[in-house]
């Protein structure tokens, strides 16, 4: 049977659980449609993560993108929702996402979205 896509994210136990250390995924084929018009929108999306006791296991992570191709959605709102569903299955102890949309009518648009620390950012004094 055919590779079909799919919502499910599976996952398996970090090698390395005592150590912070980043996993970075560059995804340049992201494909999901345009609520507006139904016409597609292309990206790259762009995950870093550190991880807890969890890793994304990376087959599921393809379909998991895949099953946007055919899904209406606004750059922020599945940048955001990818993100989330991420989070939920692995509990990662930070996750950064990027979506970095092709130009559409003119316009670049890249939506950035994290989870926990981020590593070398200012804890704005507090």
């Amino acid at each position: 049977m055919p590779t079909r896509p799919s919502k499910k994210l599976d996952v398996f136990k970090n090698p390395c659980p005592g150590r912070d250390y980043e996993i970075r995924f560059e995804c340049p084929e992201f494909t999901c449609l345009c609520p507006k018009t139904g016409q597609p929108d292309f990206a790259t999306i762009r995950i870093v993560y550190i991880p807890a006791k969890l890793c994304v296991e990376l087959k599921s992570l393809k379909l998991y993108l895949w099953s946007y191709r055919n899904e209406g959605a606004f750059h922020e709102a599945v940048t955001n929702r990818i993100l989330d569903d991420l989070v939920r299955a692995v509990r990662p102890r930070s996750l950064q996402i990027e979506g970095d949309f092709y130009i559409r009518g003119g316009i670049h648009t890249v939506v950035r979205a994290s989870y926990g620390k981020r590593r070398g950012a200012s804890s704005g004094g507090a």
